[in-house]
């Protein structure tokens, strides 16, 4: 393990060591999601049209129909702005498995474990979203007050970004060729325990922030945009430790004015 570590860390400035198909995988990401926003079948996916219903379903689909739908969209929104921030381990990885028998498929399955802890996540998220929509249906107030859940999403997300476990699980994220040292297992099963493990540690230190994109609908780019820049950021950028909080800082204030409702708040933060 040690010297398959040792070789990947010398070749982790050689960017073509990027795997091409997850960089395929990530731009594609990135262009299914634009062109679905800027032709409007984005809405078709949204969670909360999903929930209520929307064209073409003339009623809300039923749960088994509707939550396969949105977890494509979601794991399209993961590939795109989580699998960016994972490219430094992803890299690693790959030079320290290259050696292994059928090493495409072990690679496939890190990246297969990966995605199962975030696909487990949006299928929570979606889930809860439906008891949310159950509480509004039977709460006035909160009818009236939509904006409260998109302010409290906020809120969430501002104050994790100073809780310790943000911390510990950014620190693991931060350091891939320590991360492989210490848990890195030959074969399938054990590249995709591997890749679910890392998966853990980057919603460990994402899942708030991933909440306000849910909040704020899969495929709205504005926020996709910033927020997978932030988390970028965060794990490969030389003071990430820093940008951390001051984004908290950033978000709780948000939360502040969305809460606040000002009338010439935009629709995009203010519900």
């Amino acid at each position: 393990v040690m010297a398959a570590v040792q070789t990947a860390k010398v070749t982790l400035r050689d960017g073509r060591r990027f795997p091409p198909a997850v960089l395929a995988a990530i731009a594609l990401a990135w262009v299914a999601t634009i062109a679905a926003q800027s032709s409007g079948e984005a809405i078709l996916l949204n969670h909360g049209r999903l929930i209520e219903g929307v064209h073409p379903f003339l009623k809300p689909p039923p749960l088994w129909v509707a939550l396969p739908l949105f977890l494509v969209a979601w794991q399209v929104m993961v590939v795109a702005m989580m699998l960016p921030s994972s490219l430094p381990m992803v890299r690693l990885f790959r030079v320290a498995s290259i050696r292994q028998p059928r090493p495409a498929i072990v690679q496939g399955a890190f990246l297969a474990g990966y995605l199962a802890v975030w696909g487990g996540f949006g299928a929570l998220a979606f889930v809860q979203d439906i008891g949310i929509h159950r509480l509004v249906d039977h709460t006035p107030w909160l009818a009236l007050h939509p904006w409260i859940i998109g302010g409290g999403a906020l809120a969430l997300a501002g104050a994790f970004q100073f809780s310790g476990l943000k911390e510990r699980c950014l620190s693991e994220c931060r350091h891939p060729g320590a991360f492989l040292l210490q848990h890195y297992r030959r074969g399938v099963s054990g590249a995709f325990r591997l890749g679910r493990r890392h998966g853990v540690f980057c919603l460990g230190c994402c899942w708030a922030l991933m909440l306000v994109v849910f909040a704020a609908g899969v495929a709205n780019l504005w926020w996709m945009a910033v927020l997978g820049c932030l988390m970028f950021y965060e794990k490969v950028g030389r003071a990430g430790d820093v940008v951390a909080p001051v984004a908290g800082a950033v978000l709780l204030a948000l939360a502040v004015l969305v809460l606040a409702h000002p009338v010439w708040l935009p629709p995009l933060l203010g519900g």
